[in-house]
């Protein structure tokens, strides 16, 4: 039978829980403010990137051997399904593509690396750790560029994923395309922009990769923080929830061991009477 004490101490419990979730929900707050804010300024990386490969009209064949997926994600949790979603993405992917094609995975952040390590451990190829801790920088992904494009495997097609992020309660799994040099150079199109020789295209080819990541870091980034302070909110209402059903459990035994006292009592006084 469950004691006063046992209630007590549960109650106890989840008191100091709702405590932790509403000032982790107060943090994600500020946090997600920060990150809204930075947002807006690096959504032009993202976008001229992606304009410049849209415009250039690049094209791969999708049987070409080398394959490479950047996964961005971050080495916190209590968000969600954040980190699970774009690996539900990748897995999806990956299960529709042409076999024989060698693909690699590069994994920024600590959760897609746990999640995507069990099914894909030996495509793993790069990894980053200390992401989320503090507000990601250009330097951050220029580093994580440089890494993967002196890494020595030539990829002719990859793709970054990343959440990007719509309300403040809604997000979505997005994929973007990235090129080699080769495919680049190739492009139908590319003659539209003028002086652009081998060096020049070798450049942009960096700076565009760079800009992507920087732009998927900032929309994951505020993709989590949105996540976590909705996914603290509702931790911080289901405790509540618990501490009411507790509270009524508590008084109710509370009373029935009142009750039981008294009858003791009295029946004691009765029988000393007689």
């Amino acid at each position: 039978m469950v004691t006063l004490k046992d209630i007590s101490m549960r109650l106890k419990s989840i008191k100091n829980i709702q405590k932790i979730t509403k000032s982790m929900k107060m943090v994600s707050a500020s946090k997600f403010a920060r990150a809204e804010r930075e947002l807006r300024p690096a959504r032009p990386y993202g976008k001229g990137a992606a304009a410049f490969y849209e415009k250039a009209n690049i094209k791969v064949e999708a049987e070409l051997p080398k394959y490479l997926i950047i996964a961005l994600s971050s080495d916190r949790g209590l968000c969600g399904g954040i980190h699970s979603g774009i690996s539900k993405a990748i897995k999806s992917d990956m299960a529709v593509r042409a076999g024989g094609i060698e693909t690699k995975i590069v994994c920024v952040g600590d959760k897609a690396r746990g999640i995507l390590q069990r099914v894909f451990r030996d495509q793993l190829y790069l990894s980053f750790n200390n992401v989320g801790k503090r507000p990601s920088t250009f330097e951050d992904a220029a580093y994580i560029t440089q890494t993967i494009l002196n890494s020595g495997y030539d990829f002719d097609l990859g793709d970054i994923y990343y959440n990007t992020f719509r309300t403040v309660v809604s997000y979505q799994p997005t994929k973007q395309p990235v090129f080699s040099l080769n495919a680049i150079s190739a492009a139908p199109s590319i003659s539209v922009y003028d002086s652009l020789d081998g060096e020049v295209l070798r450049c942009y080819q960096e700076f565009s990769l760079a800009s992507l990541i920087y732009f998927g870091l900032k929309e994951g980034s505020t993709s989590e923080q949105s996540s976590r302070m909705t996914a603290m909110d509702g931790a911080s209402k289901n405790a509540g929830e618990i501490i009411q059903k507790l509270t009524l459990t508590y008084n109710r035994t509370r009373q029935a061991v009142i009750t039981r006292e008294l009858i003791e009592i009295i029946s004691g006084a009765a029988a000393l009477k007689n």
